[in-house]
């Protein structure tokens, strides 16, 4: 990457570049655009602290380049907190170029400065490239319980 790349936890004021770079997310997921939605909904969340997004930046601070988002939850049996990496996103023009592979190394870094058990993700069996960049940094497959889901 040619530009230097900055990495910033996401506040209010960056709510406008996190949020166009989130509807891109969710319409790369098979999503309707709803840019008014993805804003609204970010606010909420932001503005509760109910996640920390991460924010990758190149010129100057100026061009948003992606993001990852962070969930807070706790390992009872453990009695520490952990944190679910649950969106990461850099858009097409940008891939391939470490942006990805910086924000996770943030998201780790984050987590271990709030003194987490770990960071758990989840991808698509046929998502072979993100599964080959998280086990490249170490993160593990869980071979030894299932995920169930609700759907309500």
């Amino acid at each position: 990457m040619s530009a230097k790349l900055m990495i910033v936890q996401a506040s209010l004021g960056d709510l406008q570049d996190v949020a166009e770079l989130f509807n891109q997310y969710r319409v790369f997921y098979g999503q309707a655009s709803d840019p008014a939605g993805a804003e609204a909904f970010l606010f909420q969340l932001m503005e509760h602290r109910e996640s920390v997004i991460l924010l990758a930046r190149v010129e100057n601070g100026r061009q948003p380049v992606g993001f990852v988002q962070l969930y807070p939850t706790y390992s009872s049996i453990s009695m520490q907190r952990s944190w679910v990496l649950n969106d990461l996103f850099v858009p097409e023009k940008w891939r391939k170029q470490g942006i990805g592979r910086k924000l996770l190394d943030a998201a780790a870094d984050m987590a271990r400065l709030t003194k987490a058990k770990g960071l758990a993700l989840e991808t698509a069996p046929d998502n072979l490239s993100a599964q080959k960049l998280y086990e490249s940094l170490g993160y593990v497959r869980d071979t030894e319980f299932f995920h169930y889901y609700l759907t309500l």
